[in-house]
């Protein structure tokens, strides 16, 4: 962890950014995986054939990833989560038109929702525009049958033992397209960047 942030503090250039996301953040086995291959491969099979999509449109995020939450300052540990990113824009427009459905249906039928609800709902909208979309962000009264029982119930049938990550929660979210990961990975470490920045300066 030291040697990422130091390194990252260290970048100059734009372009040294993006090759720093794609080989230090993107790229590779990840940490939860390593000398498991084998279980990676079946652990991304499993994800993209409910889904319908390709194997390598599933990756993992996050401290599962690196070993250490570079924003927390954390190790992973058994308390961490396992983050799955899968880049499909088939699956996300799909996600997107069954809260479509759901949002017609709320404005004809003036149905009651509390304001906290949509306030959560507004902030998934906005992760939507730029490309990400995490259904475990919507608010309980926003998660269409549909929507719950090809995702959540999925996602909880990989977790805690019950699949090769091991004995972890597994969330998972959607990007539109590799871009929109890359460009989303790439804010992050900018911001992150910045903030060790102020950190040094702050003695």
């Amino acid at each position: 962890m030291e040697d990422f942030l130091k390194n990252l503090s260290e970048i100059g250039k734009a372009d040294e950014m993006l090759d720093f996301c794609r080989k230090s953040v993107l790229h590779g086995t990840p940490f939860i995986f390593q000398g498991r291959e084998g279980d990676f491969y079946e652990f991304r099979k499993r994800i993209a054939e409910r889904f319908d999509i390709s194997f390598h449109e599933v990756y993992i995020t996050g401290s599962a990833k690196l070993g250490f939450s570079p924003h927390k300052k954390t190790v992973f540990s058994l308390e961490s989560d396992i983050d799955v990113a899968i880049v499909s824009q088939k699956l996300f427009d799909e996600i997107m038109e069954s809260i479509r459905q759901y949002q017609m249906e709320l404005r004809e039928s003036r149905l009651s929702v509390t304001e906290f609800e949509i306030k959560k709902y507004h902030k998934f909208l906005e992760y939507g525009a730029i490309g990400w979309m995490r259904p475990d962000h919507l608010p309980f009264s926003f998660r269409v049958k549909d929507l719950k029982d090809k995702w959540f119930g999925f996602f909880n049938s990989i977790s805690y033992g019950k699949s090769e990550v091991g004995n972890y929660k597994v969330n998972a979210g959607v990007f539109k397209t590799y871009q929109h990961l890359e460009k989303y990975t790439f804010s992050g470490m900018e911001s992150l960047k910045t903030a060790l920045k102020v950190e040094e300066y702050n003695g």
